[in-house]
Formats: structure tokens, C-alpha cells, sequence
């Protein structure tokens, strides 16, 4: 269909909730990590994530109007050009934090996993909206799932398990709007929740076991099937036990820390026992804006990053929190009515692909700052500091934008 400049500017096409959510997320980024930075003589950082704003935005607004059949037409040619990122960062990349994934440009550093996330799922969806595509072929099983393993396997072997979870997350909900059958989907999660079960100990492990049998007795699907996920489901949490059990006392203590920050509270742990106080001294309405004693004092190294949601909670407490809670939530909704209302194939599945992107971003990273997750390295969209996150974020939510504006294309 054709559409005028005037068109394609006016309210009818712009998709006005991505970009608004979007917008107040980045501000409310800045603003915390102005907080965060204030008395940490790190205020270097706050300016330079206002240059990311900035070019985030015109990014924003260049993928909103790129042609449609121009992005999708792109979709592998850029999948493979993050592909061969990924296989550069590991020859002439920077090692920080024992992690060799950034390119150094100048003073700014970009992270190349952190672009294969939106190049990952326009893969997806490119290959899965091919009309001889099914998932209930073998063959084309493995093609997708190759798509995903392919940039996670060489994330892990920068290695970086925060990011690489990242993909995995992504996958499920790209399969489930997709058509994938629940025993597909219930063969990818089970034996996934069976060796995080199996390390809180035999009883979680035991519950998982139980709740994958009845799912699978309940699903009434092919047998030898069922009874091949349900003993790969067994035999990865029986791995896991084993292997606990082989290594040294001190490797020991580290899955204890990862999983329980409480065992070492001066040393691994430190970050998240202090981001927990940060949380629920706010109360309901915070201490104030550059008030927060755990924020000024700085409690939190480079508290500016993975654990920038704790600044807010503490400075304006329940309702600050709440208000990001929301604004992320509404995001997620958007996208998945996005997804709803597209007729293409296609630019559902992108808009799926993303949210998932996006949920596993928000759920780990709150989780970790409230003590509910594992410390994975994982930021908050729009809200840490990093260039290449917040560059990416807001590609993905101008992908998500010009799903919405081509929504009536087939």
C-alpha cells in the first residue's frame, strides 16, 4: 500500500506507545544514572550514555521508516554479518572482566553479542515465516534451533552465560508463535528446569521430575517421544548432581555463592546484599532524589550497570519502582499486540521474538537486583548504562514500531 510522508509521520502509522514507553524508560536511565554517578566521580559515564540516547533515538526513528521488504529482505545478510562479529570479538577483541566481547572503538566499546540479539531473531523469523518451513519436520527443527545455537555458542565461549541465556530465552516464545507443538516446547524448558531444580537439591529435582511426568501423561503425544524427553529431562539433573559431587570444595562454594549471595557476603554476594537494602530502604515513596544513602555512598560498585534498578527503588521507593515495573510491563504488552494485529508472518514473529528479548532482560536483571536470580550479567533495558545495550534496546523497539506501522502487509 502507499503511503505518503505525511502518512507515514501522522499518529494513524507511528506507533506512539512503543516510542512514548520507550522514551520515558531512556529518561528515567539517564536520570538514575546521573543519581548513581553523582558522588562516584564517574559522571564521565552519564555523558557519554547521553550520546547513546541520542543516537539510539535517530536509530529508533531510522529502522520505524525503513522499508518492510527491505528489513526482511536484509535479515539473513545481517545475521550473518553479527555472526562474523562474533567470530572477530574473539580474535582482536578487548578482555574485560575476563570476558573478551567488545571491540574497542576510540574510547567507546561495542559489544558485538549484543547486536546478534535483534539479528538473531530476524533469522528466525525469516526462516520460520517461509511458507515450506513446519515444525513438525525434523529437519526444519534443527534449522532453527542451529539459528539460535549457533551466535549462543560463541557468546559462551567468550564467555558470557548472562548473554547466552539470552538467546535461549528467546527461542521458546518464537517456537510457541510459531505453531511448535507443546512436547517440542516442553523438551526444550524440562530439562533446562530440571538442572537448576537439581541444584537446589534432590527435592526440587524430584518435584520437576513428577510435574514433567504428568505434563507429558496429560499431552498424550507419540510415546517414544514423550519417553525420550522425560529421560533426557532425568538424565540431565542426575548430571548435575554427579558432577556437583566430583568437583573440589572451593568450586563447590562458587555454585553455593552464584545460587545463595548469603554464603559469602563480603565477596560475591556483596553486590546483591547491598542492592536488597537499597530496595527496601526506599519504603514507599524513597528517600529522595540524590538522597539515597546506599546510592551516594556508593555501597554498590558501578551500581550505574547491571544493578541501576535498585538507584530508583532506593531515591523514590515502592512507586518508583512500580512506575519502571510498568513501564516495562506495558512494552511487553505492546508487543505482543503488535505481534497480534501484524498479518505478516513475519513481523509477528519479529515482534514475538523481540518481547522475548526483552522479558528475559527485565525478569533476570530485577530478579538478580531483589535477590531472586542468579548474578548473571545481564542489564536493564533502557535503563544501564552501555552503549551497545541501550543501542540495541531502542533498535528493537523501533523494530517493534515498524511492525506496527506495516501491520496491514501480508
Amino acid at each position: 500500500m502507499h503511503r505518503t510522508k505525511m502518512g507515514i509521520l501522522s499518529g494513524e502509522h507511528i506507533d506512539t506507545k512503543t516510542v512514548g514507553t520507550t522514551i520515558a524508560l531512556v529518561v528515567i536511565g539517564l536520570v538514575s544514572i546521573y543519581s548513581a554517578t553523582y558522588d562516584a566521580g564517574a559522571s564521565a559515564y552519564f555523558f557519554r550514555q547521553i550520546w547513546w540516547a541520542v543516537a539510539g533515538l535517530v536509530l529508533m526513528a531510522s529502522i520505524i521508516v525503513m522499508p518492510f521488504r527491505m528489513l526482511q529482505m536484509l535479515s539473513y545478510p545481517i545475521y550473518a554479518l553479527s555472526i562474523l562479529m562474533l567470530v572477530g570479538v574473539m580474535v582482536i577483541g578487548k578482555t574485560i572482566a575476563g570476558s573478551t566481547s567488545w571491540f574497542g572503538v576510540g574510547g567507546f566499546g561495542v559489544q558485538p553479542s549484543e547486536i546478534a540479539k535483534p539479528a538473531t531473531v530476524l533469522a528466525l523469523a525469516a526462516y520460520l515465516s517461509n511458507r515450506q518451513v513446519t515444525l513438525k519436520r525434523s529437519k526444519h527443527i534443527v534449522a532453527t534451533f542451529l539459528l539460535v545455537l549457533l551466535p549462543m555458542g560463541l557468546v559462551l565461549a567468550q564467555p558470557d552465560i548472562g548473554t547466552a541465556v539470552v538467546y535461549g530465552g528467546m527461542l521458546v516464545p518464537v517456537l510457541y508463535w510459531a505453531g511448535a507443538s507443546p512436547l517440542l516446547l516442553l523438551s526444550l524448558t524440562a530439562p533446562a528446569i530440571a538442572a537448576v531444580a537439581a541444584l537446589f537439591g534432590v527435592t526440587p529435582f524430584l518435584i520437576v521430575i513428577v510435574v514433567v511426568f504428568l505434563a507429558l501423561f496429560l499431552l498424550r503425544e507419540n510415546r517414544l517421544h514423550s519417553a525420550i524427553v522425560f529421560s533426557l529431562t532425568v538424565l540431565v539433573g542426575v548430571s548435575v548432581q554427579y558432577m556437583y559431587g566430583k568437583l573440589a570444595p572451593y568450586q563447590q562454594k562458587r555454585i553455593e555463592t552464584f545460587l545463595s549471595p548469603e554464603v559469602d557476603p563480603l565477596g560475591a554476594g556483596y553486590n546483591v546484599i547491598q542492592s536488597k537494602i537499597a530496595i527496601g530502604s526506599g519504603g514507599i515513596l524513597g528517600k529522595g532524589y540524590l538522597q539515597g544513602t546506599q546510592t551516594q555512598l556508593n555501597f554498590i560498585p558501578a551500581q550505574w550497570t547491571d544493578f541501576i534498578f535498585c538507584v530508583p527503588s532506593e531515591e523514590f521507593g515502592f512507586l518508583g519502582a512500580s512506575i519502571i515495573l510498568l513501564l516495562l510491563i506495558a512494552l511487553l504488552v505492546r508487543g505482543v499486540s503488535i505481534a497480534s494485529m501484524a498479518k505478516s508472518r513475519y513481523a509477528s514473529l519479529v515482534a514475538v521474538g523481540i518481547v522475548g528479548v526483552f522479558a528475559v532482560h527485565v525478569v533476570i536483571n530485577i530478579g538478580m537486583s531483589m535477590g531472586l536470580m542468579p548474578v548473571i550479567g545481564v542489564p536493564l533495558p533502557f535503563l544501564s548504562y552501555g552503549g551497545s545495550s541501550l543501542m540495541t534496546s531502542m533498535l528493537m523497539s523501533g523494530l517493534l514500531a515498524n511492525m506496527y506501522l506495516n501491520r496491514k502487509e501480508y
